[in-house]
């Protein structure tokens, strides 16, 4: 487990989603930064650099692809004339840039702090804002102290624990069983249905389901999350029937951890012409932004060693394997295509490997 200070780090993410200062720390230097899309105009707030994504800097063309292949990476950049909130944010974000021409022209800089400047990169996302940020900014009064060391400890999935658990009829199954998880300083509150009677003899039918409010709430038709999560819960239950039992993890990591102003941004840009994994990418963000670790810790607790997992994704059985998860099998959950979502499916089919 980290030795850093958790609490630091949940006040660091609390203060960018405010527009307040962070000064954040790493083992080779320290940046004070504010995130523009949530700062706020204090006495014509201005920086010398900009910190933005390695994809961002390939799309201003000061990174070559190769250096964008991580998209999330950070640059540090800097223009003739300090930069404003109001430029920083028309920089920071690509889904408006039909509407804000790129400006420039602008260079990048070696970053010092290089340790500072990736894990703001993550805190970024942990807030659900772009990954762009005023380096230096003036003035940057009352800046929220956090290191490296902080944020390891904000996510070690150990200080996940079993809050609250409830029988919970459902409309599959009325022999549900939810059980609700939180950690310390954490808002995010995840939850397990368990559908059925858990038993030690039998491996559970597990899925694990990301948040998403667009399409397990509002009948969104671009993407498959509701009908996946109606067919999960409906084999649960004929598991249930047949004397087993199954397990969804509801993880609340919406657009699979980049959250949902960023994933509106993506589908505006997917309304561009982008595909989902390019539209994740141009925003700095990466393809795959889940916690696997939580997921492995929510099963040790609930006393489940092995699974069997519902997914077309070869690479979440590996993902699940590396964190300590037993997977015996890999059950196929495929759904038909719609109109809206058929473009979405195929880039899942040739770009991430899902076996549709």
């Amino acid at each position: 487990m980290s030795t850093g200070n958790p609490r630091r780090a949940a006040q660091a993410i609390d203060a960018l989603r405010h527009g307040w200062p962070i000064r954040l720390a790493g083992a080779d230097g320290v940046l004070t930064l504010l995130n523009p899309e949530t700062g706020f105009e204090s006495g014509n707030t201005t920086a010398p650099r900009l910190l933005i994504s390695a994809a961002r800097a390939a799309t201003l063309k000061l990174a070559n692809q190769r250096d964008a292949a991580v998209p999330d990476a950070p640059v540090l950049i800097r223009a003739a004339e300090p930069f404003t909130l109001s430029l920083a944010r028309d920089l920071s974000d690509p889904s408006q840039d039909l509407a804000h021409p790129l400006a420039g022209p602008f260079r990048a800089e070696p970053i010092e702090a290089g340790e500072a400047a990736k894990a703001a990169m993550t805190l970024a996302r942990l807030a659900g804002l772009l990954p762009c940020f005023l380096v230096d900014p003036s003035p940057a009064d009352g800046a929220v102290e956090c290191d490296v060391a902080d944020l390891a400890a904000f996510q070690d999935p150990h200080r996940l624990t079993i809050q609250a658990r409830a029988h919970l009829p459902t409309a599959a199954a009325e022999a549900c069983e939810i059980v609700a998880f939180r950690a310390p300083d954490d808002l995010r509150e995840h939850v397990a249905l368990i559908v059925g009677a858990q038993r030690s003899d039998r491996t559970p039918l597990v899925r694990l389901h990301s948040e998403c409010l667009t399409g397990d709430v509002l009948t969104s038709l671009k993407c498959d999350c509701g009908p996946q999560l109606d067919a999960a819960l409906h084999a649960m239950a004929e598991e249930a029937a047949r004397g087993g039992y199954g397990v969804l993890l509801y993880l609340r990591q919406e657009g699979r951890g980049i959250g949902l102003i960023n994933k509106l941004r993506a589908y505006r840009l997917q309304d561009q012409g982008f595909d989902t994994v390019d539209a994740n990418n141009r925003l700095g963000l990466p393809t795959e932004a889940r916690d696997f670790p939580v997921a492995a810790r929510m099963l040790d607790l609930m006393g489940i060693p092995a699974i069997r997992l519902m997914t077309n994704n070869p690479a979440k059985v590996e993902a699940l394997a590396a964190v300590g998860v037993t997977v015996t099998e890999r059950v196929p959950h495929q759904l038909p295509a719609n109109p809206h979502n058929a473009r979405y499916l195929d880039t899942k089919r040739d770009r991430t490997g899902h076996l549709l």
